[in-house]
């Protein structure tokens, strides 16, 4: 590993430990030359997804993406980016065991709001709101009450 500080190419681990269920190694590094730290990260590469868009463009399933639409949700709700990061990593795990290369668009954002509306109902609807892109504050209402009936 090149350290990004120096440049530097040797370094030693000084501690190991498994994450996301243990498909992620995360490594602690220390620079034998300048002695900065820094983590690095190891995982099994797979296969990519790509997701068939509703206007039938393909495009690889972007897990960074995924997090940045479900945070947007939960923007000022008592929601950890550690629940987050579970939600996506769960739905991310999901897809793999379901689909060989690609899958559907209305899958995801579907297993997302089935999630969101367990944690947070507000996350939920403002979810629900850009993916099924309601026009007016009547489709609010119906989604609203569609949880309340539930």
């Amino acid at each position: 590993m090149r350290c990004p500080r120096c440049g530097h190419d040797e370094d030693k681990v000084i501690d190991s430990r498994a994450s996301r269920g243990g498909e992620v190694i995360r490594r602690r590094r220390v620079c034998d030359s300048c002695g900065h730290r820094y983590t690095t990260r190891e995982e099994v590469v797979k296969v990519a997804l790509h997701i068939i868009k509703r206007d039938q463009r393909h495009e690889e399933l972007s897990r960074e993406k995924l997090i940045n639409g479900v945070t947007r949700a939960c923007e000022k709700r008592p929601i950890s980016i550690d629940q987050i990061e579970a939600l996506v990593d769960s739905i991310i795990s999901e897809l793999e065991n379901d689909y060989e290369r690609e899958v559907p668009s209305e899958v995801i954002g579907e297993k997302v709001m089935e999630r969101l509306e367990k944690i947070d109902e507000v996350a939920y609807v403002r979810f629900a709101s850009v993916y099924r892109r309601f026009k007016d504050v009547n489709q609010f209402i119906n989604a609203i009450q569609g949880m309340v009936t539930r």
